[in-house]
């Protein structure tokens, strides 16, 4: 008993320095996450944010670690709506996804190349991924007019904002020591193409994308975790009766 409450409290010491040290992070980085929602049992949402993810992050983002055959085959998409749809860079069906942004360019307009997201979502997190794409606001002081809440001085641009709309930050006083003014919150000035709701669930849709991408072989893990289950069950009930029979004779003598 003794080492099982010396495991037991070395157990929840981990958990509560965990969630201290996410939390430190996570103010660090401007303030708590909202809750993404996604749902990678959704094929539909998956299906929507591979091509919200194709649209308006492909062109600098790339996904070098999934192929375009392994997405056609687990959002249960065809080679042709893959290729015409999905496809922006000539590559062959079987390649990776890859950007035609190069080296060059993506020095000579953001500094650096633009990191590949294929594990986005296992480093950061899908509620980071959804908050931080909910928090862009214009900011003239930044080189390409954009700044986040979540992620301070991001040398990114918006890249949602047309169906966002243009959204401003609402700033507390300034700060005796360094003169910065905390965000306190963003509104948007002006709509964009979709309403709060819908956008809420394009953002949800991407984001349920990257955290697939960071592990496709999550969908197939989900779908046999239950005939897991009914087989540990059905062994569990053998070896229960195959016990009973063994101690049955031992009982007797």
């Amino acid at each position: 008993m003794r080492i099982v409450n010396k495991f037991a409290t070395f157990a929840a010491g981990l958990l509560v320095s965990f969630a201290a040290l996410t939390t430190s992070a996570s103010a660090a980085e401007g303030g708590h996450l909202m809750q993404s929602g996604t749902d990678l049992g959704d094929r539909a949402s998956l299906q929507r944010g591979a091509q919200l993810f194709m649209n308006y992050c492909s062109g600098c983002h790339s996904l070098k670690y999934l192929r375009y055959s392994r997405m056609a085959e687990d959002l249960g998409l065809t080679e042709e709506e893959v290729m015409n749809n999905l496809n922006f860079t000539g590559a062959k069906f079987g390649e990776q996804i890859q950007v035609s942004l190069t080296p060059d360019h993506a020095n000579q307009w953001f500094g650096k190349m633009p990191p590949d997201l294929s594990l986005i979502s296992r480093v950061r997190g899908s509620d980071w991924i959804y908050t931080y794409l909910k928090s862009f606001y214009l900011d003239e002081s930044r080189p390409l007019g954009w700044n986040n809440k979540l992620f301070p001085n991001a040398s990114m641009p918006n890249p949602l904002w047309e169906l966002q709309g243009l959204q401003h930050a609402e700033f507390g006083e300034a700060d005796k020591a360094t003169g910065e003014r905390p965000v306190l919150g963003l509104k948007v000035t002006q709509p964009g193409h979709q309403g709060a709701e819908e956008f809420n669930q394009s953002v949800r849709d991407i984001t349920a994308f990257l955290e697939y991408a960071g592990e496709p072989a999550a969908l197939k893990r989900q779908s046999m975790g239950v005939w897991v289950i009914l087989f540990l069950a059905m062994f569990t009930l053998l070896a229960y009766l195959l016990k009973h029979e063994y101690w049955r004779d031992v009982d007797k003598h």
